[in-house]
């Protein structure tokens, strides 16, 4: 079995991005940061969704992270 070495960077570089967003997002006037975060976690949660593929645990994951993200934008403020 051949190890995938993209698939770790990939992962690392994503994290990267994550933080930087995130962190951009929390410098932005209000209400806007939370509206921007709460769209990451809901773009992250339909991510996770469509890439789980037939995983259960993982679909039940994005699902979550949708109900936050929207949460977050609509009603935790």
């Amino acid at each position: 079995m051949k190890p995938d070495l993209l698939r770790p960077l990939l992962g690392l570089l994503g994290l990267m991005i994550g933080f930087g967003l995130y962190g951009l997002a929390g410098r932005a006037p209000q209400p806007w940061p939370d509206v921007l975060i709460g769209g990451m976690f809901v773009a992250l949660g339909l991510a996770a969704w469509l890439y789980a593929r037939g995983e259960r645990w993982i679909q039940v994951l994005g699902a979550l992270l949708v109900l936050y993200g929207a949460a977050r934008i609509l009603f935790l403020r």
